[in-house]
């Protein structure tokens, strides 16, 4: 039919029996040994897998406050976990993404005279900057184990004439140096007292004001500006959090231990309730009739901002700061550092921008291990009147001791009155002035042995075998305390850090 499609035929194929059966065989021979590889591959990827589970279930803590592993000689031994515990990982197992990056900063305002140990000379520069670092790398997202939200940048403030020792110390360790000179030179603050008596006042004279320059770091919306003897051992989320996202609504503090126990936002607040700056002040500098108590200087969280620190500027510049009656001539001082950064910060937040500017409870941040009243501590009992009560007698002369605080609560810590970690100073006396002294100063020589043995891959040493610590690190002296990094009492039996060439 015409309709039928043209189909073109070929005869028959002719197939060989034999050779289809030999060809059948022979793939079929191909096709098991195709699913031994498949199985032994999908075994061995399977065990790997289960392995790493099993392996970083047993690193990290449940989330619920427990720890599953024991630290074995580098625990404490209280079973306890902290935002800084000895974490066996503490980069790249972390996938969330940072709320935000924290700007941290240190400053350096000149180079040691001596190879002396306090403030930011000897091995306060480098080991001081070092461990501190690691402290806040600890108590960050690149530790899951600190269950932090927030990133970190470190900076160092380094004043013209310090160039020379910071660099080469800070810079190795992945600070960013900033070279700042002082906001205003000393022939350009109009006030005469100022102009001639700052140059002697505090520490470091009109050097201080260098720290101002955190406000100028607004590529981060919170900067943490911390003295280098300074140890970070838990998170502060909860300050970035309110500091970023505004109080909470319901008039809550938000968890954050202000001093007093106060409202976290004051009814005094002038600037649309928004929190500037959180810092704690310093006590140990308080007496009767003091009007204004100085901000501690070693600890101040800031919103950073061009407009304060050209407000900075311009008081600086006034010099409106009188004898005897300090900035404005409204009590800001007198006190140790009061024409610096101790006095300028409290005037700031206290009479020109009162409410921004919140005073933390000072055994929660940045705590010093002081003595809360006036009088000496003898056998453990404590006299005289509360420091911090002079000008709050709706407190009827009751105060915390902070050297009674839990290790655990201490947000951070400032070695000032328990000395510095690197003087190799035991504080083994049974007294309050040097229990939580001796808990600080361990907590330091913890988090160094975690930089070295951990990011920095050293050789770890089981604290018991005095053997293996001496010829690792060099230090007899109260291995179980320091960790064999002190080979005897006092500043001179110190082992400095080793900075690898290359991190």
């Amino acid at each position: 039919s015409n309709n039928r499609p043209n189909t073109i035929l070929k005869p028959p194929t002719m197939v060989n029996l034999n050779s289809r059966r030999g060809a059948a065989h022979h793939n079929n021979h191909h096709a098991n040994i195709t699913r031994l590889i498949k199985g032994f591959v999908v075994f061995t990827i399977s065990a790997i897998i289960i392995g790493y589970y099993y392996f970083l279930s047993a690193a990290i803590s449940t989330g619920d406050g427990k720890k599953i592993i024991s630290g074995g000689d580098n625990d404490n031994g209280d079973g306890a976990i902290r935002g800084n515990d000895i974490s066996r990982i503490t980069v790249g197992i972390n996938n969330k993404q940072p709320r935000a990056t924290i700007g941290y900063a240190v400053t350096v305002s000149g180079c040691p005279k001596s190879d002396g140990a306090r403030g930011d000379f000897g091995a306060g520069i480098s080991d001081g900057a070092a461990i501190l670092k690691h402290s806040i790398h600890l108590n960050s997202i690149q530790n899951p184990q600190s269950q932090s939200l927030y990133d970190y940048k470190m900076y160092a403030l380094v004043h013209t004439e310090a160039e020379s020792c910071a660099r080469p110390a800070l810079e190795p360790l992945g600070y960013e140096i900033l070279i700042r000179d002082v906001p205003v030179p000393l022939e350009e603050i109009e006030g005469n007292f100022l102009r001639e008596k700052v140059p002697s006042n505090g520490c470091c004279g009109e050097k201080e004001f260098v720290k101002l320059h955190a406000y100028t770091l607004t590529q981060h919306p919170v900067v943490v500006h911390l003295d280098l003897d300074t140890l970070v051992l838990n998170p502060m989320d909860r300050l970035y959090d309110v500091m970023i996202n505004g109080a909470p609504k319901d008039g809550s503090n938000g968890g954050i231990q202000v001093a007093f126990g106060d409202p976290l936002v004051s009814t005094a607040a002038t600037d649309g309730n928004q929190i500037n700056a959180f810092f704690t002040r310093d006590y140990n500098m308080a007496h009767p009739g003091m009007k204004h108590n100085g901000a501690q200087g070693g600890f101040l969280v800031l919103r950073p901002s061009l407009d304060v620190y050209n407000e900075f500027v311009s008081i600086i510049r006034k010099g409106d700061f009188q004898q005897n009656k300090g900035w404005g001539g409204l009590g800001f001082g007198p006190f140790y550092g009061s024409m610096t950064f101790q006095g300028i910060i409290p005037y700031f937040y206290d009479h020109l921008h009162p409410g921004t500017g919140v005073e933390l409870d000072h055994c929660v941040f940045n705590n010093m291990a002081d003595n809360p009243r006036d009088k000496p501590t003898k056998n453990d009992i404590v006299s005289g009147h509360c420091r911090d009560g002079f000008n709050r007698p709706d407190k009827n002369d009751e105060c915390e001791d902070c050297r009674s605080r839990p290790f655990e609560d201490v947000v951070t810590t400032h070695f000032t009155l328990c000395q510095k970690p690197w003087e190799c100073l035991p504080q083994s006396g049974d007294r309050i002035q040097e229990r939580l002294c001796r808990k600080f100063h361990g907590e330091w020589y913890r988090v160094r042995e975690d930089l070295e043995t951990n990011l920095w891959k050293r050789k770890s040493v089981q604290l018991s075998n005095k053997e293996q610590v001496v010829k690792e690190r060099g230090g007899e002296y109260q291995i179980d305390h320091f960790r064999g990094y002190c080979k005897g009492h006092g500043k001179t039996g110190y082992i400095k850090v080793e900075i690898p060439s290359k991190l």
